[in-house]
């Protein structure tokens, strides 16, 4: 399917109000860059053998972030109508408004608790990764109590799609899951658990036991590995030398056991598959990367226009391969829209055909 004709879609979607609902997690994120991590561990050695003292000349940024925070900004960079739940306290309350203050389709419904803080160590030397450390703050204590309101019943009531990422920080996630899907029977059902490798059999159970709510399953290879590995598919993790058919493989095996459709996003591709068929789109070489905390987020808001407006699947991974791509290379998030990623879109889908 050509550009246009897919932007054509995204265009008609927005014109019939197509409506999506994330929740629940907000984070003010602290962002580390540290291109060569074996000179910053001898740094951080030497200053603890000195009694400590500053480390300078490391590039730090901070954002506001989380999951569900991020989706819902690219969404209304986009241009979708989004319906934001998350929480606030005093403090960061006017930092989430001044955020999304010129995304006049984002709505914001906030409850009183403290945001997440993370710090997140994005090292480019080693497979361009980054490490969060976080304290979650309220995060784990959003449950469907938050969401009881006759408003927000409608509000999921009338949803296109209601996304729920972060199920790993929130002690109370399998509950509010069940609540807002249920309260949503019209809705595309779409979840990203984040890291679940410390609550991966909790998870399993959930997955075995609502799977008949769950339309999308989006996980990264860390979130897929800790699923191979809980259901003793250990043959199929993905280690430092997986590639393609590695890829292809564990999303079949995984979606085929746990009987839910699954998208993959990993930094050699992405895959999908309902246990039968499985699809896969490589990633788009030669990215200078700016940035990662929050790729993850970026792929899934695109996964999540492409299942809307009904694209192919290969073409759905390429779509949210080349946005994601479009995010970690752009020196300003602020900068993204529809009108620019199209422009990228066209420019990679060009060169992709020669």
């Amino acid at each position: 399917m050509d550009p246009v004709t897919i932007f054509e879609r995204i265009k008609d979607a927005q014109a019939n109000n197509k409506s999506i609902t994330v929740l629940h997690d907000f984070f003010i994120d602290r962002i580390i860059k540290i291109n060569n991590i074996d000179e910053f561990f001898v740094c951080i050695k030497e200053k603890i053998k000195y009694g400590g003292g500053s480390i300078r000349g490391i590039p730090t940024t901070q954002l506001e972030g989380g999951n569900a925070v991020n989706i819902a900004y690219f969404l209304g960079k986009l241009g979708f109508t989004v319906n934001l739940f998350t929480i606030t306290d005093d403090t960061s309350h006017m930092v989430l408004k001044y955020f999304f203050q010129n995304l006049p389709k984002v709505k914001l419904h906030l409850s009183y608790g403290k945001p997440g803080y993370t710090t997140s160590l994005e090292v480019y030397n080693h497979l361009d990764s980054n490490i969060m450390i976080s304290d979650v703050g309220d995060n784990l204590d959003f449950g469907p109590d938050r969401l009881i309101s006759a408003d927000n019943k409608e509000i999921l009531n009338n949803s296109d799609a209601v996304i729920l990422v972060n199920w790993a920080s929130n002690l109370k996630g399998t509950e509010l899951l069940k609540y807002v899907f249920k309260n949503s029977s019209k809705a595309l059902h779409f979840v990203d658990p984040a890291d679940i490798q410390t609550r991966s059999k909790e998870f399993c159970l959930l997955l075995k036991d609502q799977n008949t709510l769950i339309d999308i399953l989006s996980m990264n290879e860390n979130e897929c590995n800790s699923l191979l590995f809980e259901l003793n598919l250990q043959n199929l993790i993905l280690n430092k030398e997986y590639n393609q058919e590695n890829i292809k493989l564990a999303v079949k095996e995984l979606a085929k056991k746990l009987r839910v459709f699954i998208d993959l996003h990993t930094r050699y591709g992405s895959a999908c598959s309902d246990g039968n068929k499985v699809f896969f789109a490589e990633t788009l070489k030669n990215i200078i990367v700016k940035n990662l905390t929050g790729a993850g987020d970026s792929w899934d808001a695109a996964d999540i226009i492409g299942h809307i407006i009904a694209l192919p699947p290969q073409q759905r991974l390429f779509f949210s391969n080349a946005f994601a791509s479009l995010y970690i290379s752009s020196d300003d998030r602020k900068l993204i829209s529809l009108e620019k990623f199209f422009e990228y879109y066209c420019k990679i889908y060009n060169k992709d055909k020669k």
